[in-house]
């Protein structure tokens, strides 16, 4: 639920990317956006995060339990937006990390986020990708994290598989779903295409409240909005507001935690054949900056 569309899943991948560039552009030009997320996260708001999600402090906590990385062990953030959340969890849990994400100008503003946290440039970087073809080779990840981008995937059962895909055995793939009322997960049946077990699926009942005071707060500020961001980005986050709120009564947001098994076969040595994140399959020398689709 990032805003730059009303349809995100429709749209294609040129098209979402060009809208969440524009977004990012935008909202690097005020305080607005930020601070109607932290108003309506009150303090469980991680001002440090600056992300456009529903990632709160419960939710970082719980990720890094969940994830049970090792130091030192490759974190892959799909879908990491500006970074802030990867950058956390690899400072948290002294990991290396690879992010990924559709926007160029996202990528761009996580590759300079690196030293706000403290994450040295071998052990960090981001590159342009979709959740549905990372990229990235079989098994090299011991952990990966999804924080509401699945819903931005034309096809999110092949996310989830290719998501799966890049998980060393016993790695884990955390992820933020929800549910309109009266809806079937169809968790389970994603986790066997991938290969995975769901290992947990942790509730999360504060969720829909957050978005609804969120929502709230972008109608009543829209004036601001439209002065600070532009009236095309304004009018994105209000139709957002508009469509959302009437359904989130009944919505179940959780956090799944898929595992690969650890008898899973692997390419030999695959989770550690990366030297640093530094470096992405077919760009033949290190970068941390953008990577061409």
């Amino acid at each position: 639920m990032t805003h730059p569309t009303a349809t995100p899943a429709a749209a294609p991948a040129e098209q979402l990317a060009a809208q969440f560039d524009a977004f990012h552009a935008a909202r690097a030009r005020t305080d607005l956006v930020a601070r109607l997320y932290a108003a309506a996260m009150g303090e469980d708001h991680p001002q440090e995060i600056a992300s456009s999600s529903s990632c709160d402090w419960p939710l970082l906590g719980l990720m890094a339990a969940r994830l049970r990385i090792q130091p030192g062990r490759l974190l892959v953030d799909a879908g990491c937006g500006t970074g802030g959340i990867g950058l956390w969890l690899a400072r948290a849990l002294a990991a290396r990390l690879v992010g990924l994400d559709l926007s160029p100008v996202a990528v761009d503003q996580a590759t300079a986020r690196r030293t706000r946290f403290l994450v040295p440039a071998d052990r960090a970087a981001f590159h342009v990708s979709r959740l549905e073809a990372t990229g990235l080779p079989d098994g090299c990840a011991h952990g990966v994290v999804c924080v509401d981008a699945l819903s931005f995937a034309t096809d999110r059962t092949e996310a989830v598989r290719e998501l799966g895909r890049i998980l060393a055995p016993g790695g884990r793939l955390v992820l933020t779903r929800a549910l309109r009322r009266g809806a079937e997960p169809v968790w389970q049946e994603q986790a066997r295409a991938a290969g995975l077990t769901v290992e947990h699926v942790d509730e999360r009942p504060a969720e829909p409240a957050m978005w609804e005071r969120l929502y709230r707060l972008w109608v009543s500020h829209a004036g601001e909005l439209r002065r600070d961001l532009g009236d095309v980005q304004a009018q994105n986050m209000l139709r957002e507001a508009e469509r959302m709120l009437p359904v989130l009564a009944g919505r179940r947001a959780v956090l799944l935690t898929l595992r690969r098994s650890v008898q899973a076969p692997a390419a030999p040595g695959a989770a550690d054949r990366m030297s640093g994140p530094g470096r992405h399959p077919g760009d033949g020398a290190a970068t941390g900056g953008r990577t061409p689709q």
